[in-house]
């Protein structure tokens, strides 16, 4: 069920429950319950109060942020904003970039295909896929973003999904002597030769689902913000602050 963009009533009665002198954590535990009956299929990451009066901020398994009335009832999916003295705040990326660095932290470097920058001032997480022609052009400029000072740790993110062609190219890539030879051949275009081993790519490609990517290159900067697509080395060490 695609919840996305709309505000739904549940169908389910609010039957006797009251919103006075609720215990606590039972408005959370009730919206849990009930987006997990109305959705099927549907994890429940998080429920928690927004801050807008009366709103909850619900965060599920895939990357959606969804607000909640407290019965549960009312749902809505979008971006929060708030009007503040500086301006429009987007509230749900906020919420959004905290938990994308609290879900990376969490899962840490653990299995990445890592270029190392030999002065390292800046880590970038990228979720990348071979057969990507801009994964491709960012990985060419990979050396000069270690110049740059800035490590980059490779995600598999094959946007084909497990048991394609290219999930099983990024696996033989992880599973080569040389990950980092393997990969540089692999987006140039060359032959790499099939490799199978227990390997993590299913484990990032799931969790690149969980922190909201929807095409690649995606890089994931340390303070949870997440940069969409290609971005020139010079300019992505610029907005790190480093030029």
């Amino acid at each position: 069920m695609n919840i996305k963009h709309a505000v739904v009533a549940l169908t389910v009665s609010v039957g006797s429950l009251g919103m006075a002198n609720v215990r606590a954590g039972e408005v959370e535990d009730r919206i849990s319950e009930r987006l997990i009956q109305a959705v099927p299929g549907l994890q429940v990451m998080s429920v928690k109060e927004s801050e807008a009066k009366g709103l909850y901020e619900v965060q599920s398994n895939n990357g959606d942020t969804i607000y909640a009335t407290e019965d549960g009832q009312y749902l809505m999916t979008g971006d929060l904003l708030k009007i503040t003295e500086q301006g429009i705040a987007n509230v749900t990326e906020a919420a959004r970039t905290e938990a994308r660095r609290e879900m990376m932290a969490d899962f840490g470097d653990k299995g990445v295909i890592s270029f190392l920058a030999k002065n390292e001032k800046a880590v970038v997480s990228v979720f990348t896929d071979i057969d990507c022609p801009y994964c491709r052009k960012l990985h060419d400029e990979v050396p000069q973003l270690n110049d740059y000072g800035i490590t980059v740790n490779y995600y598999g993110f094959p946007r084909s999904g497990p048991n394609t062609a290219s999930f099983r190219k990024y696996e033989s890539v992880w599973c080569a002597d040389d990950q980092q030879a393997a990969m540089n051949a692999a987006t140039a275009g060359q032959q790499v030769a099939d490799a199978s081993c227990e390997n993590p790519v299913r484990e990032q490609f799931e969790l690149g689902g969980r922190v909201g990517v929807t095409g690649t290159p995606a890089i994931v900067l340390e303070d949870g913000n997440m940069v969409r697509g290609y971005v020139p080395a010079q300019r992505l060490a610029e907005g790190l602050g480093l030029l």
